[in-house]
């Protein structure tokens, strides 16, 4: 299987929020910003793997900043890790107000895909190959986010 590079996959996705995106208040809801979120993750799990790919957890997700009616979210995608199945991608959410141009860092986010064949079986995924210390980074930070998360089953709870 042919290795990618972490740029073969990434998106970044814009989306002007609406009032139907928000409360009376005019701040978007968190849960029309996590579905852009899956949605960007999604895309680019499924450009990694040519293939179907369904969302298997979100390890973190930080809401730093309120999004407001009429500002334009800039979702900014990349694949962070890849295992046999799965892999990690990595959300950045950025609002930047049309008026001023004002930019914030507004959400991040960590997806887990698994791809998945025509009979909706996990099936591998191509490597991926880091061409930066950024990529060195996040692969080693989202390999550590693996091995905590697979150590920890429902049978034995949280540990501490």
């Amino acid at each position: 299987m042919q290795p990618k590079r972490v740029s073969d996959s990434s998106v970044v996705m814009a989306h002007q929020m609406l009032p139907e995106d928000a409360n009376p208040m005019g701040n978007v809801h968190g849960g029309v910003i996590m579905k852009l979120i899956d949605t960007a993750g999604g895309v680019v799990a499924m450009r990694h793997c040519r293939g179907n790919a369904v969302t298997a957890s979100i390890d973190r997700l930080d809401f730093l900043c309120p999004s407001y009616v009429g500002e334009l979210l800039f979702l900014r995608a990349s694949i962070n890790y890849v295992g046999k199945t799965s892999m990690e991608i990595g959300v950045r959410v950025e609002a930047e107000n049309i008026t001023t141009g004002e930019v914030r860092h507004s959400a991040s986010a960590y997806l887990t895909y698994v791809a998945l064949d025509r009979a909706g079986r996990p099936t591998t995924i191509p490597p991926i190959v880091l061409e930066s210390e950024e990529e060195e980074r996040r692969y080693r930070e989202a390999e550590e986010r693996r091995r905590i998360r697979l150590g920890q089953s429902c049978a034995e709870g949280p540990k501490s």
